[in-house]
């Protein structure tokens, strides 16, 4: 029995990069959101206020969420460059290498901006254990499940 499609690389890459694009735009959106809240931060009254350590944790998020922001937007970038040269098997697996690199920045990004959300309103030492439950959470769904269901049931 023959299992998968019967599609030449090109057909096979342009249909890997509908659905990559999809699922980019799924995680552009969320951390272009948060990257913008992040950014309101300093400019309120409340950060005036904040502790040393809270300021920090505070710019590390900043910076994994621009970081995060680069990574998702890169293959936007990278297929408007590459577009038309033949090459779009080869922009598929840099724009997957992209993505993959800004869900564990949007991860970094989402641990950071929780923590300190919870340091400030909390002020309670179970911060850091909920924080680690909820990144154990997103591990489990992003990457742990995915990565042991293509173990499971492929065979490459």
């Amino acid at each position: 029995m023959r299992r998968g499609r019967d599609e030449t690389e090109e057909e096979r890459a342009d249909r890997m990069w509908q659905e990559l694009i999809q699922e980019v735009r799924v995680a552009q959106m969320g951390v272009q959101i948060l990257f913008g809240f992040l950014l309101t931060v300093v400019f309120t009254p409340k950060y005036a206020t904040l502790e040393h350590t809270d300021r920090t944790i505070y710019i590390v998020t900043v910076v994994l969420g621009a970081a995060a922001t680069g990574a998702l937007i890169g293959p936007v970038s990278l297929h408007r460059l590459v577009s038309g040269r033949r090459v779009k098997p080869q922009a598929v697996a840099w724009a997957s290498r992209l993505t993959f690199v800004g869900l564990v920045l949007l991860l970094a990004t989402t641990a950071a901006s929780l923590l300190l959300i919870l340091r400030v309103a909390t002020h309670d030492g179970a911060v850091p254990w909920l924080v680690t439950g909820v990144v154990a959470w997103y591990l489990l769904c992003w990457f742990v499940l995915p990565l042991w269901t293509r173990h499971r049931y492929t065979t490459r």
